[in-house]
């Protein structure tokens, strides 16, 4: 006899309800739909990379806590003593960590749109999650609405993408840290798109005790390593590493990652270059009849398209060879939107005409 499906006896509820996370494929298109860094490494630079993976062991676990590594990121992103760093496998990891840190009952809290992770990691951890919705002109921190929140709800865990995933732009410093005065938790400063804004808080680690700055090296042309750190304080940092999983970062990452911020000035010149060429495709953009590109401090730009065109638009601009991210369906502020990553200047003028013949088609 046929037993019945057993998955709604055996997942948690919050698990049955939601939907995966999922990556377009990218075969054969140009991706501009992730926000990574299109430039890849100088041959001489590959080379004294692969000369120093030579004497990898990889028959020994990794350094658990990765501290040559954790060196160079403290000594690079000017984290001041006594300030820990907890290394994650990914910035979601780190996301995880902290949720799966918190009790049941516990209240996240962040604006709307924001970077999906927050949400869909507290949903599957069962948690309260309260998305806050931005301002409608500028996506800038809607504060009065924030500030009353905090205080209805006492959110555990804040989190605030600063530049913000998808709209790009840098919320109000003032705004930000009267959140972090109000809050009785930990508000966790999300700076993944960092190297495209010249903006920080990281010298106010000092200042605040439930302030925590999280980054990742995912963003800077490292995506493929998966590796994201978190300053905060020695006696926060102690209680994730508690939950953190042993070996979580690799040796090959380890490795690899400090070679590779040991040569920041490689990674400097082409976050100028991409820098450089997100105002080229800005200003393009706002050049074109029906199409709203608003500003951006990260390496991707947020568009509007005409009304109830998005999709039509998106698909059109993947026939020609271009994948970018359509977020339109999300609704609300997102609507009508897409958003594209800042690619080569090759790269970025394929998207262009392309968009340019999807708008010149009904």
């Amino acid at each position: 006899m046929r037993q019945s499906n057993p998955i709604s006896s055996l997942f948690r509820k919050e698990v049955l309800s939601m939907s995966a996370y999922k990556v377009g494929d990218a075969t054969g298109l140009i991706k501009l739909d992730a926000m990574e860094n299109p430039y890849s490494w100088p041959e001489d630079i590959k080379s004294k990379w692969l000369e120093t993976l030579k004497d990898c062991p990889l028959n020994r676990y990794p350094d658990p806590e990765a501290r040559q590594l954790t060196a160079t990121i403290k000594r690079l992103n000017q984290i001041p003593e006594p300030f820990d760093v907890l290394l994650g496998n990914g910035s979601d990891e780190i996301i995880q960590l902290l949720l799966m840190a918190l009790p049941s009952s516990a209240c996240v809290l962040a604006p709307a749109p924001g970077f999906v992770m927050y949400r869909q990691l507290s949903l599957c951890l069962g948690l309260d999650y309260r998305g806050i919705p931005l301002l409608a002109d500028n996506f800038d921190l809607n504060l009065p609405a924030m500030l009353s929140a905090i205080e209805q709800y006492q959110p555990s865990v804040i989190f605030l993408a600063y530049p913000n995933n998808p709209t790009g732009n840098l919320f109000s410093e003032a705004s930000i840290l009267d959140i972090v005065k109000t809050a009785k938790g930990l508000v966790v400063i999300d700076e993944a798109y960092a190297p495209f804004a010249d903006a920080s808080f990281i010298g106010n680690l000092g200042q605040y005790d439930n302030l925590l700055v999280m980054r990742t090296v995912s963003k800077l042309g490292l995506a493929g390593l998966r590796l994201g750190y978190i300053a905060g304080s020695p006696d926060i940092i102690e209680q994730l590493h508690k939950i953190r999983l042993p070996y979580n970062i690799n040796s090959l990452t380890q490795i690899t990652a400090d070679f590779a911020l040991s040569n920041k000035v490689l990674f400097d010149q082409q976050t100028q270059r991409i820098c450089a060429e997100r105002s080229v495709v800005f200003n393009r953009l706002n050049a074109l009849k029906g199409i709203t590109a608003y500003p951006s401090a990260a390496n991707f730009i947020l568009l509007k398209t005409p009304e109830n065109r998005a999709n039509d638009i998106f698909e059109s601009i993947k026939q020609q060879g271009v994948l970018i991210k359509n977020l339109s369906a999300q609704g609300g502020f997102l609507a009508d939107c897409l958003r594209v990553t800042i690619g080569k200047p090759d790269e970025n003028k394929a998207f262009l005409d392309a968009l340019i013949k999807s708008l010149d088609t009904p």
